[in-house]
């Protein structure tokens, strides 16, 4: 059973960058694949991107297309969000979830099965 947890949310202003971090266990190896979704108040979660294993393939929304970079690095069993230009939209707790498979990723929710506590991104001037 994955357990992810994420970190490297915070505050701040709209123009800015932030990077999220997803550190990941209970994996025998690096057969799994990792999304990153969003939530922000009233509104459903989202997905943000996802990566599969060997860091293929990779997706993202439509809304962070150009601005947001995912990563990983799986000697140190780490998932990387890199936000850059961020605005007040991208407000919202951010979480990494876990599956293990090969050589897919997707942004459902309903796809993942181990969530990690979420992380809050505040992007306020």
């Amino acid at each position: 059973q994955l357990q992810v947890v994420e970190s490297g949310g915070g505050l701040v202003q709209p123009g800015g960058s932030l990077r999220l971090s997803c550190v990941v266990s209970g994996a025998t190896d690096d057969t799994y694949a990792i999304g990153w979704f969003r939530q922000a108040p009233g509104k459903e979660r989202e997905g943000v991107s996802c990566i599969g294993s060997g860091g293929r393939p990779t997706q993202y929304a439509d809304s962070v297309k150009g601005r947001f970079t995912i990563s990983r690095d799986d000697a140190k069993n780490t998932v990387y969000l890199q936000l850059n230009s961020l605005k007040p939209e991208d407000t919202g707790i951010y979480y990494c979830a876990g599956e293990r498979a090969f050589n897919w990723c997707s942004r459902e929710v309903r796809q993942f099965g181990s969530w990690g506590q979420g992380t809050q991104v505040t992007v306020s001037s």
